[in-house]
């Protein structure tokens, strides 16, 4: 039997630093041709390397433009950028007839994400949303858990996706290039895990926001956040979105939900496994687990393959748009009830 043709995905630029990661798991995976770019690396004001500097550091095979990069002509791409270009990107891509990987969250918008959903839905290319902590086997394991009916009904979630400053990575303290701030970088994460659980879509957000943390910076983003959650069978969620983790932590901070339900509860804690110790520099943290990028990417490539529609799509990315734009909503007004569109 003849093998296949090699699967060639570009990576899309370099500005979200899971994009590192996504390189790594790409270039160990058998029968794919990889390349990168990232035309505004040179530019951008970050203290890690970018752009053809970075690619080299990966080993990975780089191009100056997105125009060379669609010129390669590849099946996929996997598109890393700032929040704000995700959407030019994505729809270049279904005008070329190419799959997308995109990075969370998906637009700075709903219309925008709409709109790429519908521009894929139109060329008949997937629109993959990068969440790798649904990957987790913590994760899965705790939904196949609840779905088995042993605990009844959920009744309510407590969720903390907390974090250090994303000081490497200036554009995600930018409201034009990221969106918003903490709301926006990590409430998203809750949130498809609870579009994945509860399987209804949200009624109302609540939330709260200030920039005490950190505000010796002087940021024009909200670094702390405190979002609630209200769906149509009365389960009640809340997220704390916080940057409230010290600069000097040896890693970048976690993910916990709390899950009560009628006859018990879990917590899932994906990231609390590690080997701590120190070195010359201080405190280290060795996370030990499954690699959650490397488990989407497997599953985004073997749709690709297969020709079928990878989760989480495109749907799942508008509604965790919808509830992080009610989030800043609400913030902007003290604190006000917003409701969602049915």
């Amino acid at each position: 039997m003849t093998a296949p043709a090699p699967l060639r995905i570009a990576v899309l630029s370099f500005a979200h630093t899971h994009a590192l990661s996504y390189v790594h798991a790409l270039s160990s995976m058998p029968g794919v041709v990889l390349i990168a770019t990232d035309p505004d690396g040179a530019s951008a004001p970050d203290d890690a390397p970018r752009g053809a500097e970075l690619a080299a550091q990966l080993g990975v095979e780089y191009v100056d433009s997105y125009d060379e990069a669609f010129a390669w002509k590849p099946d996929a791409v996997v598109i890393a950028a700032e929040n704000s270009q995700h959407r030019a990107l994505v729809e270049r891509a279904a005008a070329e007839g190419v799959h997308v990987l995109c990075e969370k969250p998906l637009a700075t918008t709903v219309a925008d994400a709409v709109a790429m959903r519908e521009a894929c839905d139109r060329a008949g290319v997937i629109l993959m949303v990068a969440y790798p902590v649904r990957f987790a086997p913590a994760v899965r394991d705790a939904i196949g858990e609840l779905r088995s009916g042993r605990l009844g009904r959920v009744l309510g979630v407590t969720g903390i996706n907390n974090g250090t400053l994303p000081q490497d990575r200036a554009w995600f303290t930018d409201p034009e290039l990221a969106g918003g701030g903490a709301l926006v970088d990590h409430v998203v994460h809750c949130a498809d895990l609870l579009d994945e659980l509860l399987g209804e879509r949200a009624e109302s957000v609540r939330a709260v926001s200030n920039g005490i943390l950190h505000a010796q910076r002087d940021l024009a983003v909200e670094t702390g956040g405190l979002v609630t959650i209200r769906y149509p069978s009365g389960v009640i969620a809340t997220i704390d979105c916080s940057w409230s983790w010290p600069l000097s932590s040896p890693t970048w901070g976690g993910l916990t939900l709390q899950i009560v339900a009628e006859r018990g509860t879990l917590t899932v804690s994906p990231f609390a496994t590690g080997v701590a110790g120190h070195d010359a520099h201080g405190e280290t943290w060795a996370p030990v687990g499954a690699d959650l990028d490397g488990l989407l990417l497997e599953e985004f490539v073997t749709a690709v393959r297969d020709g079928r529609q990878p989760q989480p799509d495109a749907g799942v990315g508008i509604r965790t748009v919808e509830i992080v734009k009610a989030a800043q909503a609400s913030a902007s007004r003290g604190g006000e009830v917003v409701a969602l569109d049915a």
